[in-house]
């Protein structure tokens, strides 16, 4: 069984910064594509980016210029840097990778339990 384990959530005021990382407990051989979602109460799912095995991103609207995604693929992690945060960035961050291919074989889609990001003052 592979699993993905999200860190770096927590409480930040209005305007401050956090990083999120992601790590596969497992040794993994191979990913395509990494992402990070979200999910605030009461509301469904949304990407917030990702990032494919050649390094190309793509952001939500709603995120772009205040985030970045990053992947160490010799570390089979990825990270999301976030700056400039908006209470209405307040929800669970989880991370997803596609395309993972370890010992045990291949995984089509792994998701993290979730990290909770809170933006208050």
């Amino acid at each position: 069984q592979v699993r993905l384990v999200e860190s770096g959530g927590g409480l930040v005021q209005p305007g401050g910064s956090l990083r999120l990382s992601c790590a596969a407990s497992r040794i993994i051989l191979s990913i395509n594509n990494m992402g990070w979602y979200r999910q605030a109460p009461g509301k469904e799912r949304e990407v917030v980016a990702d990032i494919n095995s050649r390094g190309s991103t793509n952001y939500a609207d709603s995120v772009k210029g205040r985030f970045t995604i990053s992947r160490d693929n010799a570390k089979n992690m990825v990270y999301l840097k976030m700056n400039s945060l908006k209470p209405e960035d307040t929800a669970v961050y989880h991370c997803k990778v596609t395309g993972l291919v370890t010992k045990l074989g291949y995984h089509p889609e792994v998701w993290g339990q979730g990290t909770l990001v809170t933006v208050s003052s």
